[in-house]
């Protein structure tokens, strides 16, 4: 075990960090209606033109625009509808001077068309209309290629998938995506103190409910992994060694909350070659990591910060994955004072480009992470922020 004797300023503990973690090489190929939320592993290039073709982007009358100049509601222009077509149906007349053809939104452009008179525009009486109103060349219609051309990057590799993204996929013609294999993140919740169920007797003797797990589940799957939890281990040196050797050959990054201070019973971190163990973070300041392995806290307020601080960066090095921190500008509605040094995590309430600080405070105080939904970091050289502040807000 490396013994550290100074704190490790976070932005250089998180260089540390990425520069350990190598991207997965591993692809796979899903169906569209199962990538949602998975990352991309490569460029996309759409294969047609979308639209196909140029197409009306209204209900409406196919017809030359110069036909229309001289419209006006005082003084309408006749025009002889030669055929009506729904969409999905190609007509088969020309559009010549003095006519026009009946269509609907969607449907394709006749030839010899170059706008679309909104049905509004027109009165009919039988196969005649009357246009009232002029139209441009080129007004309501969609042109082929408008959307995407074909050729184009349409998706970049590192794209967390969106539904809209799905859509765009399967509207140039993709059934199946390649993403990246989600990261395999094995959890182990080590502590004497801890329980699984409610046991009131328990709890009045000393114990505690453990939360960890399910929190890391669930931030785990919200960034790119896959979590699988190994139980609580209890603080025993030899249980402890073991679990983080079979956790560690079993998957792609390792969680261990409880046993990373410097305690006489903090035995998790000995069993790593850590790069850093201490970190100018508040709260969670006692991180380390090392070899894939995260050492972290056990109070679950810490380990929330530290998963956001570090892990998430970690998990999405991983995968390859890019702009997957939602990020807002906001004006703080108190002040937020900081201790040079220490570079904060302060939990906030963001709404209507306002930001108002958590005062709920403790490293254990789980309704703070409720009554949030975002924080904005506060670095070391900083003393903090005055009400009425812009800041940066990364939403969660």
């Amino acid at each position: 075990m490396r013994e550290f004797k100074r704190l490790t300023p976070y932005r250089e503990a998180l260089e540390l960090l990425l520069d350990d973690i190598e991207e997965i090489p591993d692809v796979e190929e899903l169906p569209l209606d199962k990538a949602l939320g998975r990352v991309l592993a490569e460029d996309i290039v759409s294969p047609i033109d979308s639209p196909p073709f140029d197409r009306s982007a209204v209900d409406g009358y196919a017809l030359r625009a110069e036909d229309t100049f001289p419209a006006r509601e005082y003084s309408p222009v006749e025009l002889k509808v030669v055929d009506e077509i729904v969409a999905g149906e190609e007509s088969k007349a020309k559009v010549e001077p003095g006519m026009a053809i009946k269509l609907m939104t969607g449907s394709k452009m006749p030839e010899g068309a170059n706008a679309v008179l909104m049905q509004e525009m027109a009165e009919s009486e039988g196969n005649v209309i009357r246009v009232l109103r002029p139209v441009a060349p080129g007004q309501n219609v969609a042109f082929k290629g408008e959307d995407v051309r074909k050729g184009k990057v349409i998706l970049r590799k590192g794209q967390i998938l969106r539904p809209q993204d799905l859509a765009l996929l399967k509207s140039v013609g993709f059934k199946t995506v390649k993403v990246k294999r989600k990261a395999r993140v094995g959890i182990i919740v080590t502590g004497d103190e801890l329980i699984e169920e409610f046991d009131e007797k328990a709890l009045k003797a000393g114990k505690i409910l453990e939360s960890n797990s399910v929190m890391l589940e669930g931030l785990v799957r919200q960034y790119f992994g896959e979590p699988v939890f190994y139980g609580i281990v209890p603080d025993d040196e030899g249980k402890i060694k073991k679990a983080i050797e079979r956790v560690k050959a079993e998957n792609d990054l390792v969680l261990v909350t409880g046993g990373s201070a410097f305690g006489d019973r903090d035995f998790a971190h000995r069993f790593v070659k850590l790069l850093f163990h201490g970190t100018t973070i508040k709260p969670g300041r006692p991180i380390g990591y090392g070899e894939r392995v995260f050492i972290m806290s056990g109070y679950p307020v810490a380990v929330f910060v530290q998963f956001h601080l570090f892990v998430k960066h970690a998990l999405a090095k991983l995968v390859g994955a890019k702009n997957y921190e939602v990020k807002v500008k906001a004006k703080l509605t108190n002040r937020v004072p900081s201790q040079l040094g220490r570079y904060e995590f302060v939990k906030v309430w963001y709404e209507n480009g306002k930001a108002k600080p958590i005062k709920k405070r403790g490293s254990g105080i789980i309704s703070s992470l409720v009554e949030s939904n975002g924080y904005i970091e506060v670095p070391e050289n900083s003393e903090g922020y005055l009400g009425g502040d812009t800041v940066e807000v990364v939403l969660f």
